[in-house]
């Protein structure tokens, strides 16, 4: 419900402050600010693609988690996109995006969140529940398995 609606009202701020702050500085100046953003976007999304995969593998071949550097990299190529869109709010996210503190705040709150949706379960927990021994048919072995399906497309050479 609330993403929705944030989907509704970002348009709309989007509009609102096209018509303040070009108002302010001008259509200009406005213009130029898109493009600029819209290149910087370009350019975060480039570099991004590129040293994304670098990244990932050195995190792999220290045999460390590359969870931090790949958030990173998921953050900012989102800041990238945001950046492309044009309009000041969500230049203004793509912005603070980029910054490492708040880098640093939204990988902490999805860890948090990501935990918290984890099943608690200890090691050795005990698991009561019933059972009864089945005895299986003994002809059953002897006799051929019933196909009336094709053959899968995995089992063929």
């Amino acid at each position: 419900m609330w993403f929705k609606l944030g989907l509704l009202a970002v348009p709309l701020v989007e509009i609102a402050l096209f018509v303040l702050i070009g108002g302010l500085i001008g259509v200009w100046l406005t213009l130029a600010w898109v493009i600029l953003t819209a290149a910087l976007g370009i350019i975060l999304l480039k570099r991004a693609s590129r040293l994304g995969a670098i990244t990932l593998d050195r995190g792999l071949q220290a045999l460390r988690l590359p969870l931090s550097p790949l958030a990173q990299r998921v953050l900012q190529v989102l800041a990238g996109i945001l950046l492309i869109l044009p309009g000041f709010f969500t230049d203004a996210l793509g912005l603070l995006l980029l910054l490492p503190p708040a880098q640093f705040v939204i990988v902490k709150l999805l860890m948090a969140r990501l935990n918290a949706a984890r099943p608690a379960t200890r090691p050795g927990a005990v698991v009561e529940g019933d059972w009864h021994a089945v005895d299986p048919d003994p002809d059953s072995r002897l006799r051929a398995p019933d196909r009336t399906d094709p053959p899968s497309e995995w089992t063929r050479h």
